[in-house]
């Protein structure tokens, strides 16, 4: 199943997305993570790749297990800054092996990549793209900032590079994290007058504590609304009361995205099954919205 095909049929999406576990007991956690999501039907799930060059390979074994013993539709996550484009085939190569064909084209963050890993083959997303879609073999999302790339000096310069992913072919978008839907709807119309017309998923994930409010404001330049920046505070010491709590406020948030028109929505899930569950079951009430 393509992607871009499912978000063609008009019905919602929705998916989850994993990283790679770097031991035998996070492995068993992902694996029982797994099993308890394939419980809510999700029409993909997505699996990281680290800008660093030395994992993608784990990338690729990890998204083999989970399409064919778990029976999941993989989307693949690439970054290319540390890869040259002989290097970016073989791993393609390794994808189509296990019947893989979504992918979701990156970057990758420079201050991730390895001391000497660089590489000059590419230095935009869109180059990625570019190749993938040329390889024919693959169906090609993107990534995008509902508040603009930390990187990007602004908004517009940030869509400039974003209308490049969509003219090299990318079929759809999906977001990094934002906690105020107004940032998505007025990002959707910024992309919309510069004549990108792509489906984009909405990537939400609870937040569990103040430290984690702090990462992410401080590293990925995520605005944090006071209603929930004053809800962390409020339950910072209460593990059960800040998961109600942000739970809650991802759940509002999601079926505000939902009634506004997004095409579905995609969980971040830091491979536990709690909280995905719980956003379900608060949005429909049952196994799948």
């Amino acid at each position: 199943m393509k992607v871009t095909e499912r978000l063609k049929t008009g019905e919602k999406v929705y998916s989850f997305e994993f990283y790679p576990p770097k031991t035998a007991e996070d492995t068993a956690k992902l694996f029982n993570t797994a099993l308890e999501l394939k419980a809510l039907s999700p029409d993909f799930v997505s699996v990281t790749n680290s800008s660093s060059g030395v994992m993608p390979y784990r990338t690729v074994a990890l998204c083999g297990v989970l399409k064919s013993q778990f029976g999941l539709e993989v989307v693949a996550h690439l970054t290319c800054l540390a890869h040259t484009r002989a290097e970016i085939a073989e791993i393609c190569s390794g994808l189509k092996k296990m019947d893989i064909v979504n992918v979701l084209a990156l970057r990758g963050d420079p201050q991730n990549v390895a001391a000497g890993a660089l590489r000059r083959d590419y230095s935009y997303a869109s180059q990625l793209t570019t190749d993938l879609v040329k390889d024919g073999g693959f169906d090609v999302g993107g990534a995008c900032y509902p508040e603009k790339h930390p990187e990007s000096p602004s908004p517009e310069a940030d869509i400039a590079r974003l209308k490049e992913k969509a003219d090299a072919g990318a079929g759809y978008l999906i977001t990094q994290l934002f906690f105020d839907n107004d940032f998505y709807f007025r990002f959707l119309d910024r992309a919309a007058a510069a004549g990108i017309n792509l489906p984009v998923l909405p990537g939400l994930m609870p937040l569990t504590g103040y430290r984690q409010m702090q990462n992410f404001t401080q590293m990925m330049k995520v605005t944090i609304p006071e209603p929930l920046r004053a809800g962390i505070e409020r339950w910072e010491g209460d593990k059960d009361g800040m998961f109600k709590f942000s739970v809650d406020y991802a759940s509002r948030q999601a079926e505000g995205l939902l009634k506004g028109g997004a095409p579905g929505l995609h969980l971040y899930t830091l491979n536990r099954s709690r909280a995905a569950m719980a956003i379900f079951k608060n949005l429909k009430g049952a196994a799948r919205p």
